[in-house]
């Protein structure tokens, strides 16, 4: 083994150089691929995907403004970080005429005074900035100024009501429910749960807050541009948790109070046909989310009006009663309201004509039970 100072031998030399050129070389190599891939966003335009499509609400904006001033520090960091270290490496590598060690340095007051201080300015610029950021985006007015939605989550789906305007939404997945609100106006949110943590995210608006059992959360939002945007469920709370998307109607005000009037008017009910005293009741309980139905099986007489009593005993999800192919064109026939936990709701289905049918949760469609539709 070569003593410090003492000529290295002929074999070791170039093999030291062959790793430190081979380490520089993968390093960078590296650095490239990391780079390509953050860039890439898999189709044209591959660039702009360091940075997420533009925020379309007001907090958004402020969001994205602190994210790329934190991008261009974290940036500027790591060139300087890894240019200095490359510049080390290569500088300082040992060379085929060397006999000595390079001069050492222990220790620069100088240097690390400097390199203690501009990481603490940067960090509580940093901090300054983050708090200025989120007291203007979690800044909420003691009582809505506009539109108030209180949106609940429960497994595995969402409900929008809008108490004000006698309106309420419920639904998940590829046909879940619209949210609407105007644009350029405060929005009040409120979330509440039923049953576990779910997570009220919209990407568009950089915004996400935990929905939580037994508390309410709530925001102010203000959504500058209209269009469609899509929101999700981001906390996992069981076996449908991928179901739970929705959809956000960004308007302006007049399309706003027509879609409401709209919307009223569709919610009147259309009164149904009276049925007979002694119309046939079937009684049917719904205990639970994956329990299912108590019983499963229920029967009726062939083209005779009946109706059907469900009692919800699970206190804390709403559930109804549906029939697949039970209207008279084939289609699924659904019952309106919602039973509310604890509640029993008697609905009106159509005369069924004679066959094997499976009812169901439209909330929940692995609740099923078969109904038998006798001569």
């Amino acid at each position: 083994m070569p003593k410090v100072g003492a000529p290295a031998s002929p074999d070791s030399e170039p093999n030291g150089q062959t790793r430190i050129r081979v380490t520089a070389l993968l390093g960078l190599l590296g650095a490239v691929l990391l780079v390509a891939v953050g860039c890439s966003t898999g189709g044209e335009g591959a660039w702009p995907a360091f940075f997420p499509p533009s925020a379309t609400s007001a907090e958004g904006t402020r969001i994205d403004s602190l994210y790329l001033i934190i991008f261009v520090i974290a940036a500027a960091v790591f060139f300087l970080v890894e240019g200095l270290l490359l510049w080390i490496v290569f500088r300082y590598r040992r060379r085929a005429n060397a006999t000595e060690l390079p001069t050492q340095t222990h220790g620069h007051n100088g240097l690390e005074v400097l390199w203690t201080l501009i990481p603490a300015l940067i960090v509580t610029g940093m901090f300054v900035l983050t708090v200025d950021t989120l007291a203007h985006v979690e800044d909420l007015e003691p009582e809505p100024q506009g539109v108030v939605v209180d949106v609940t989550g429960f497994q595995w789906q969402w409900t929008f009501d809008y108490e004000d305007e006698g309106l309420s939404f419920t639904g998940a997945g590829a046909d879940g429910p619209v949210m609407a609100v105007p644009v350029n106006e405060r929005v009040r949110i409120r979330l509440h749960a039923t049953d576990v943590i779910h997570s009220f995210y919209v990407p568009m608006f950089r915004y996400k807050q935990d929905v939580v059992p037994g508390r309410v959360n709530q925001f102010d939002i203000v959504i500058e541009q209209p269009g469609t945007y899509t929101g999700q469920c981001a906390e996992f709370c069981g076996l449908l948790h991928y179901e739970m998307h929705f959809t956000v109607e960004a308007m302006s005000r007049a399309d706003y109070d027509a879609w409401v009037t709209e919307q009223q008017q569709t919610a009147q009910p259309t009164p149904g046909p009276t049925l007979p005293p002694d119309a046939a009741t079937v009684e049917v309980t719904s205990i639970g989310v994956l329990e299912g139905y108590e019983p499963t099986e229920l029967s009726v007489a062939a083209d005779t009006p009946w109706r059907v009593t469900l009692i919800n005993a699970d206190p804390a999800v709403p559930h109804d009663f549906a029939i697949r192919g039970g209207n008279p064109d084939g289609s699924d026939w659904q019952g309106d309201p919602n039973a509310q936990g604890g509640q029993t709701v008697e609905y009106q289905p159509p005369p069924l004509a004679a066959g094997q049918y499976e009812f169901y949760c439209s909330l929940h469609p692995n609740m099923v039970g078969t109904l038998t539709v006798g001569e």
